[in-house]
């Protein structure tokens, strides 16, 4: 059986693209499911597909992260792979889409949980936003102008939060449609700062397909205005999952996320790394780190000795 990939949501489980990608698994919080239920949940599905790898976001609850430890404490497993992966909910929802495609490859489990963070980098995810008065100043830097216009029951931001941080505010035309497409595929705008009003963000210079999803804000800029722009090869409307309108700092939204759909793409992606073995619990991994066990791929390097009342730290 392929290598499990788990989701603390259902919301977050995309439809899959063909009738090979296997389903998600689901892991509840723990006010659906006790501990006893879920220590009996993660055995089964150890005991079927050998190995694990979770999704574990920032944004998840605490008592959540907690359990999800809490559980591999228990079962003293190192085939469960924990993987903070910093993406808004339908970017972390596309990803488990894509790890999911990947797992009936012939790819080892190592190589899977490692691959997230490499599949990341290749992931869009933005919103349309009808406030940015509460959007986190860590995920996109937002000046004191754009909080001010957030004030205008008609003004529509067009965000980027990953790769590159980027905001703008979008014409006022009916439908929150931007007056311009400035941020054609390729373009760049120069890292976090925000664009001229009507900007569109820089899209991905390879092909994807588009997720979007509609929370309380009626438009249809992000298929009629952002894909075209993107020159997307398809677009797919979603559930909006329950985490974003916080994420967002906003239920007036419409969120998206562009990435690679074909298999045989991000086969080549993850294919093309140098595969290494993890020095301390001897998993295949590419990258720098292993996904299950965390450790690094070269041993760090030993602590610099420091003078006493120098007033320097050590490295």
């Amino acid at each position: 059986m392929p290598t499990a990939i788990a989701v603390t949501s259902a919301d977050l489980v995309l439809p899959a693209p063909d009738r090979h990608t296997p389903g998600a698994a689901l892991l509840h919080p723990p006010g659906e499911h006790d501990l006893e239920a879920a220590l009996a949940g993660t055995t089964a599905l150890l005991e079927r597909h050998g190995h694990l790898v979770a999704l574990v976001p920032p944004w998840l609850p605490r008592p959540t992260v907690q359990r999800l430890h809490t559980v591999r404490a228990i079962l003293e497993t190192d085939r469960i792979a924990l993987l903070d992966i910093d993406l808004p909910p339908l970017g972390t929802a596309l990803l488990a889409r894509q790890l999911r495609q990947l797992s009936v490859c012939d790819f080892s489990p190592g190589i899977i949980a490692s691959a997230a963070r490499l599949l990341s980098h290749y992931i869009h995810a933005g919103a349309l936003l009808g406030s940015v008065a509460k959007l986190d100043r860590v995920r996109v830097p937002v000046g004191l102008g754009a909080h001010a216009r957030s004030w205008s029951p008609s003004a529509q931001f067009a965000v980027l939060a990953h790769p590159t941080p980027y905001l703008a505010r979008l014409g006022s035309a009916a439908g929150g449609r931007g007056g311009s497409h400035g941020g054609a595929r390729g373009r760049s705008h120069g890292g976090p700062r925000g664009g001229a009003a009507g900007d569109l963000p820089a899209g991905p210079d390879f092909a994807t397909h588009l997720t979007f999803a509609r929370g309380q804000l009626a438009s249809d800029w992000v298929a009629a205005e952002l894909a075209p722009a993107w020159q997307v090869q398809g677009v797919m409307e979603n559930p909006l999952p329950a985490a974003s309108p916080a994420w967002w700092g906003t239920p007036k939204l419409v969120e998206f996320a562009a990435g690679i759909p074909d298999l045989s793409v991000l086969y080549q992606l993850v294919a093309s790394v140098r595969r290494e073995q993890c020095r301390w619990c001897g998993l295949e991994l590419i990258g720098d780190r292993c996904g299950f066990c965390a450790a690094p791929l070269a041993a760090p390097p030993p602590s610099a000795t420091v003078p006493a009342g120098t007033g320097l730290s050590r490295p």
